[in-house]
């Protein structure tokens, strides 16, 4: 398709927070909120505001239905089976963290291995040291090369007849690489193990089609992908949920208690305990309908031509460093960097005297930027709504760190 300056303006125009006194390139954090899912929670708190689930009257009614069209936006977003299977969280990290205790607690034991990338976030590591430690299982990792591929036989060979779990993001928030879920769940499958997906950098950028792939489980966070923060996804195969106990018990997800216990409340609403995130779901309905008027050939398309842009740009400014390929699409928007010379958080604070957005540190991904050989850097990353003139205000600031440092280049 042909994309005109005509339709990146409208598409910004959706944007509040959106103008020319800030470039914001820090989306693999937190994307923008278009004006229509702002108005979404606002009318919401406006006009239904009522606990869902609970009620007969009809305030309660209205939240229970938006809180379900919801749920049904999500399942069709994401290519499930049925809404039964996609649970509401605060985020991809409690998703995460649910599957781990809930199943890994319950079914693994001490002898059995988990295979996790050295790539994931600490949200798709940590829960899976939390259940080896517990369950005695073997926790081993798969690395990738030095631009953060996985080959098929690097899966392979990391596998062991005593898999029962592995672990896997779509997208590295680091590389910006994606990764082949539908090619090593079924490999894991005929292992006998079950696939964990992490999903939260790859849902805002890439279609999902969570049949399609054959994951166990897949995991996202509402508010990478235009959503308010708060509101979170775990999408889980009913056979395996329905074999689950809570992660979380009070409020709503029970059938009947007794003094002596109880019993649970049917799929989706037994993992949903308490006063649940009304507000915030009425806000991800907002941000998937906004996504389908897009459409995910302009937003993908965008997204390259941006980041193909970028890196055009970075490679003339000296002593710069870009982390994993050289291949635009296998970057997805993000682009991690050193400058020589220059700690990352004094590249953030200097950008930031220029209205440039971006990350320093490491992350959220220790392991992968140790075995990288680089403790900090800086992270770029680009959405459908940033613009070639926002990219070049980076670049352009990019090419003066050095000397604010007192380098003599």
């Amino acid at each position: 398709m042909t994309i005109t300056q005509d339709m990146i303006g409208r598409v910004r125009a959706d944007f509040p927070l959106i103008t020319e006194d800030v470039a914001y390139l820090d989306n693999s954090a937190t994307s923008q909120k278009p004006q229509s899912v702002i108005e979404a929670g606002k009318r919401f708190y406006e006009t239904e505001n009522a606990n869902p689930l609970r009620g007969l009257y009809r305030l309660s009614v209205a939240a229970t239905e938006t809180y379900e069209q919801a749920r049904e936006a999500v399942r069709a977003f994401i290519g499930a089976g049925s809404t039964e299977e996609i649970i509401f969280t605060r985020n991809a990290t409690e998703s995460l963290n649910l599957v781990a205790y809930s199943w890994a607690l319950d079914n693994l034991k001490a002898g059995d291995d988990i295979l996790v990338t050295i790539i994931e976030h600490h949200s798709n590591m940590l829960p899976w040291q939390m259940a080896a430690k517990k369950t005695g299982a073997n926790l081993h990792y798969l690395y990738p090369d030095k631009t953060g591929a996985v080959t098929e036989e690097m899966f392979r060979n990391a596998l062991t007849p005593e898999t029962k779990l592995v672990c896997m993001t779509q997208l590295s928030n680091v590389l910006g690489r994606s990764y082949d879920l539908k090619t090593y769940a079924r490999i894991a499958h005929e292992m006998g193990a079950v696939f964990v997906g992490d999903g939260a950098q790859s849902t805002p950028h890439i279609p999902v089609n969570v049949t399609d792939l054959d994951v166990d489980f897949f995991a996202f966070s509402g508010h990478k992908m235009l959503a308010p923060m708060g509101i979170g996804v775990l999408y889980g195969k009913k056979t395996l949920l329905e074999r689950m106990q809570p992660f979380l018990r009070g409020g709503e997800m029970i059938d009947y208690v007794t003094t002596e216990g109880a019993t649970w409340a049917e799929l989706p609403h037994k993992f949903e305990a308490g006063t649940v995130n009304a507000g915030g779901a009425a806000g991800l309905l907002a941000a998937i309908e906004y996504y389908q008027k897009l459409g995910w050939d302009f937003i993908e398309q965008r997204e390259l031509e941006l980041t193909r842009y970028a890196m055009e740009k970075m490679k003339d400014v000296p002593h710069v460093t870009l982390l994993g390929s050289d291949r635009p699409e296998e970057h997805h928007g993000i682009l991690t960097f050193k400058v020589d010379g220059v700690h990352p958080h004094d590249i953030a604070a200097m950008m930031d005297e220029d209205g440039v957005c971006v990350r320093a540190g490491h992350h959220c991904a220790q392991p992968l930027l140790k075995y990288l050989g680089v403790p900090n850097t800086t992270r770029c990353s680009l959405a459908f709504y940033n613009t070639e003139a926002e990219i070049d205000r980076f670049t352009a600031s990019l090419a003066t760190l050095r000397s604010r440092m007192g380098y003599q280049d």
